[in-house]
């Protein structure tokens, strides 16, 4: 079975939906250019879709094909507008948020009647008189009161902190996790200059890049690093925004600057740390893994949000085998996110809310004052914040911002303009 047969079926299980449905709620289907090196044959129409059904492509991911060839065009540097391989295969690819999904996943676990506590820190594991892990000690980090929570089973789910974790509920213990860092910086769309996203296979280093519109933006990236430490704050690396331009430059006209980056953020994801030393962060596996300590403390590491729903059903299950839960029938497959809703409009960027949407305009027909905006530049109203507030837990103005209107990742000049009016909005 092939890797990308495997990512296009979970990413369908991911969102909860039939193959049709797979895109309409915080993510939307992407046509993306991916370049073939060149100087090999160009595939016909039926070679290339038997190329994306060995890739493991279905019905939700298009297999309609525009295969371009230019056999008269070499590899060539600007003032083209890209370079131009022999031929580009043109494929569908999914898109989404990953801080509004986030979201999204603890309003549902409210509804599944679960209990989300944002802001709290895991800062001790309990046992029991036998030694088995039997809860956990948490610290409200506004308050800086501390908790003692009973649990028959105790999950990991900490990402690049999981190793943390481990310590707490055995100290010793080997490490788990070596964090790897990837940056993306966003541009104007007139450095894209396309509604299609692009696809590098193939960079200096061996990486993958990609630009792809977001937001009225195009956001490209990204790099993949280790770190020796997870970071709550990462910041980007001077040498992974210079690989990033350099990369770029080479497809983009005019090529982009960085007095053209309008944003830059950096994240870290958690992959199994090498037994072997010296492995790079591209060589160490992505499969998520479920892990159970000597004392059952229960793990979970690797994935990525492709996997998620297929690695929180593996993680109940081993807590099922070991008796730690009852025993029931997953229903994740047919379990929508909250704010699901069928053919949202992309073009207007209240989509992100689904089925909220109403809700959010509904305030603005109450109180018209709620309809400014926090820029000149874009959408984005006061209502938008009181409702990340009162409903999606935002608790600063970086948390409205960055992980709920998104306007920090968006523009980071005019995020700043607008903390001001934010905060006043929260204090009110």
């Amino acid at each position: 079975m092939s890797r990308m047969g495997d990512t296009i079926r979970n990413a369908r299980i991911k969102c909860g939906m039939t193959e049709k449905q797979l895109a309409k709620k915080t993510g939307n289907a992407e046509n993306f250019i991916k370049e073939i090196e060149s100087g090999r044959r160009i595939p016909s129409d039926d070679q290339a879709r038997r190329i994306l059904k060995a890739l493991g492509a279905t019905e939700s991911v298009s297999t309609e094909l525009d295969v371009a060839a230019e056999p008269e065009v070499k590899l060539r540097p600007r003032p083209t507008p890209y370079i131009i391989p022999d031929f580009l295969l043109d494929y569908h690819d999914g898109q989404f948020d990953d801080a509004r999904m986030a979201c999204n996943l603890a309003q549902t676990c409210v509804e599944q009647g679960g209990v989300v506590a944002n802001r709290t820190e895991v800062v001790n594991v309990l046992h029991d008189e036998k030694g088995k892990v039997a809860g956990v000690v948490a610290k409200d980090l506004l308050t800086g009161k501390e908790y003692t929570v009973k649990a028959k089973a105790v999950i990991n789910a900490a990402g690049c902190f999981v190793d943390e974790v481990l310590q707490m509920d055995k100290p010793g213990e080997a490490k788990m996790v070596v964090p790897s860092q990837g940056v993306h910086i966003v541009l104007d769309m007139k450095f894209l200059q396309s509604d299609y996203a692009i696809m590098v296979p193939k960079t200096s280093d061996g990486r993958v890049l990609f630009a792809v519109p977001w937001h009225d933006k195009v956001v490209v990236g990204t790099t993949d690093i280790q770190r020796p430490t997870a970071e709550s704050e990462p910041r980007p690396l001077d040498e992974e925004i210079q690989f990033i331009l350099d990369t770029a430059g080479l497809y983009m006209n005019p090529a982009p600057t960085r007095a053209d980056i309008v944003s830059v953020f950096a994240g870290q994801r958690p992959l199994a740390a090498p037994k072997k030393e010296g492995k790079k962060s591209k060589e160490v596996s992505r499969s998520h893994k479920v892990v159970v300590s000597d004392n059952d403390l229960i793990t979970i590491t690797g994935g990525k949000w492709t996997s998620y729903r297929k690695m929180a059903e593996d993680t109940v299950d081993k807590a099922i085998k070991l008796g730690k839960v009852e025993k029931r029938k997953c229903v994740t497959r047919k379990l929508k996110v909250h704010g699901w809703r069928p053919n949202p409009n992309l073009a207007d960027h209240m989509y992100v809310y689904g089925s909220d949407e109403p809700a959010i305009r509904a305030l603005i027909k109450e109180n018209p004052a709620l309809g400014e905006k926090l820029s000149e530049k874009y959408d984005y109203t006061l209502a938008e914040v009181l409702w990340a507030v009162k409903h999606e837990m935002a608790h600063s103005v970086e948390d409205v911002l960055a992980r709920r209107v998104r306007l920090l990742f968006v523009d980071a000049r005019e995020a700043q303009k607008a903390a001001r009016r934010v905060a006043e909005v929260m204090a009110e």
